[in-house]
């Protein structure tokens, strides 16, 4: 009796003719079905950019523990070490499944809609590209980069095939059979210019702290040669460098080009004064000695 109005001896108040308002009739028109339209467009939208932010953001997750574990490699140019490779392998196929789950998402004019929320690509593209260069000491190219990112969405989406045909077949499902690779066009993620040259910027912090480490624990600088004599990582970090001063400044993302252009010099210069510092005063510092690179400016001095 909650709902009714009372009198003063507490008793509720009958109504002539009360009855439940009856809900008000949407009226339609010829605009109607456009609004309807672009309310399922805008749902579609939000729910698809949900889902590419998540798994961008798992996918940013496994590609620095890719790197994490490219950091306990001890020499450029060598077989990867079987432990790592296999850690790495086993994140590559967890990004080729995540890949494959929002292909379908960014394919045409979606590609370019939401590539603010692809930045994972960058993380991907500095894993890729640093587990490329300690295995070969060359830069890969972005075209085979991009072949091997499609790679990876192919394959990701053939094991979630390949999941969901055993998952058929263990209840008994008769099913027909699936349409084969060559029949059906797999949905794939290109790479962009901007993905592929911010993740060689990012690329240079991790040479350097590749280079620092090394160095501490050998006390020399990682090369190709075991004894020293190939070219080391602080040519490497020269030509790429130099490789990003004579790029042409990029006028719609100035502030972040001019950002990792700055921290991509100061990766340089730590790499430059770290050589130097081995070869001038090598045979003064003990073996395990970490150089000062909190300042570019200042000469470090052995603890």
């Amino acid at each position: 009796m909650s709902g009714f109005k009372r009198d003063r001896q507490g008793n509720a108040k009958k109504h002539e003719g009360f009855s439940k308002p009856v809900p008000k009739q949407i009226e339609r028109n010829a605009l109607t079905p456009m609004f309807e339209n672009l309310r399922d467009e805008l749902d579609a939208h939000h729910d698809r950019r949900d889902r590419i932010g998540k798994a961008s953001r798992d996918i940013t997750a496994l590609s620095k523990k890719i790197i994490f574990s490219l950091q306990r490699v001890r020499k450029i140019d060598e077989d990867m070490p079987e432990d790592i490779q296999k850690e790495v392998d086993t994140r590559l196929a967890e990004i080729a499944r995540l890949l494959a789950s929002i292909a379908p998402d960014v394919q045409g004019i979606n590609r370019l809609r939401y590539a603010r929320s692809l930045v994972c690509l960058e993380e991907l593209v500095e894993a890729l590209t640093f587990h490329y260069y300690l295995k070969t000491q060359t830069l890969v190219t972005q075209d085979r980069l991009t072949v091997m990112i499609e790679d990876l969405a192919r394959q990701g989406y053939v094991a979630e095939d390949e999941v969901m045909a055993n998952a058929q077949a263990d209840e008994g499902s008769t099913s027909e059979k699936q349409p084969s690779d060559q029949d059906k066009k797999i949905p794939t993620i290109g790479l962009t210019d901007d993905d592929y040259l911010y993740g060689l910027f990012d690329l240079t912090g991790e040479m350097m702290r590749f280079a620092t480490t090394t160095s501490a624990l050998s006390g020399k600088m990682a090369s190709s040669d075991a004894a020293g004599n190939g070219r080391d990582i602080v040519h490497d970090m020269h030509e790429l460098g130099t490789f990003f001063e004579m790029l042409p400044l990029q006028a719609g993302n100035r502030s972040t080009w001019e950002k990792k252009l700055e921290v991509t010099r100061q990766s340089v210069q730590k790499v430059e004064k770290l050589g130097y510092d081995l070869m001038v005063r090598g045979s003064e510092r003990p073996k395990g000695w970490v150089p000062d690179l909190s300042s570019v400016d200042q000469p470090a001095s052995p603890e």
